[in-house]
């Protein structure tokens, strides 16, 4: 429960700032800086050498790229029997089918689920969401906004991302016995700060200024994030016999609000960020209820 009150107090203290307490100008860059190549960095270095391989892993990777291809797929065929623009189509791809399993991921694995919930979720996020993002985010990013995609940024921003590096170093430091215990103080309490700042971040860039031609497309959007794909998720990995906490995480993950991300990246490619910004911050509330309620449904 305090775990709980700690993620609501420090998006609640986030609102707050960014509201009433005119906090310094590019304080949400610096803070996404931080989280993003140094705490998140650490905490996959300290976790990453501790998990053991199990072959349920395969599944909250899957899982991402299931609620990723989904989203393509639905709105894909919906958009034009809706009316909606390409800009629409692929604002709702990016937003919707890219989950924010970092920012609110972990905090909210590691509030229910404890280390082991937050090592498995570190799975998902940097084997899983990551590489979607960076790979079939731009992809669809370019599609729907008349760009052509370029193979060669695609790969090095996979490549060149300080995560990504330090979960290489953390498998073969894992294949190795993993850390001396010297280290492992140092990339714990670094670790730590991912959670209260990320949240903190998330306040302070929350918006939520619906339009009334906005609110069908984003219920769409948020019905597939939601409800739809962690159902589909569920559904595939009961059919593939995966259970206990790797079901349990993997499905959590592909229920989590809308990515921050995938709301920039839309931004910079032009795609309705209007809209973008609404369901992100719409599913952040929502999400707040429905991850939680999942939990219990899932008998964890």
């Amino acid at each position: 429960m305090s775990a709980m009150l700690l993620l609501f107090a420090c998006l609640i203290l986030g609102t707050l700032v960014a509201r009433y307490a005119k906090p310094p100008v590019g304080i949400v860059q610096g803070i996404n800086w931080w989280v993003l190549n140094v705490a998140l960095s650490a905490l996959v270095l300290e976790l990453i050498p501790k998990v053991r391989f199990d072959p349920q892993l395969w599944f909250p990777v899957a899982a991402m790229w299931l609620t990723f291809g989904g989203a393509w797929l639905l709105f894909g065929l919906l958009g034009p029997r809706l009316g909606w623009s390409r800009q629409r189509t692929g604002a709702l791809i990016l937003v919707c089918g890219l989950g924010n399993t970092s920012f609110m991921g972990y905090p909210l694995m590691q509030a229910l689920h404890g280390k082991e919930g937050l090592a498995l979720a570190v799975v998902a996020d940097q084997l899983g969401c990551f590489p979607v993002l960076a790979s079939a985010g731009i992809v669809v990013a370019s599609i729907y906004s008349g760009r052509k995609p370029q193979l060669g940024l695609i790969a090095r921003r996979i490549g060149t991302f300080p995560p990504f590096i330090a979960l290489l170093v953390g498998i073969v430091a894992g294949l190795g016995g993993g850390w001396p215990a010297l280290l492992d103080g140092v990339f714990g309490p670094i670790g730590a700060t991912l959670t209260p700042l990320a949240l903190f971040s998330v306040g302070l860039q929350f918006k939520f200024h619906p339009g009334q031609q906005q609110l069908g497309a984003a219920s769409v959007g948020l019905g597939w994030k939601l409800l739809l794909a962690p159902l589909a998720c569920w559904a595939m990995g009961t059919a593939a016999g995966v259970g206990g906490l790797v079901l349990t995480v993997g499905v959590l993950q592909a229920a989590m609000a809308p990515m921050v991300s995938a709301t920039i990246l839309a931004d910079e490619y032009d795609l309705e960020p209007t809209l973008a910004n609404t369901v992100l911050g719409a599913g952040i509330v929502l999400s707040l209820l429905t991850i939680p309620l999942g939990n219990l449904l899932l008998g964890a």
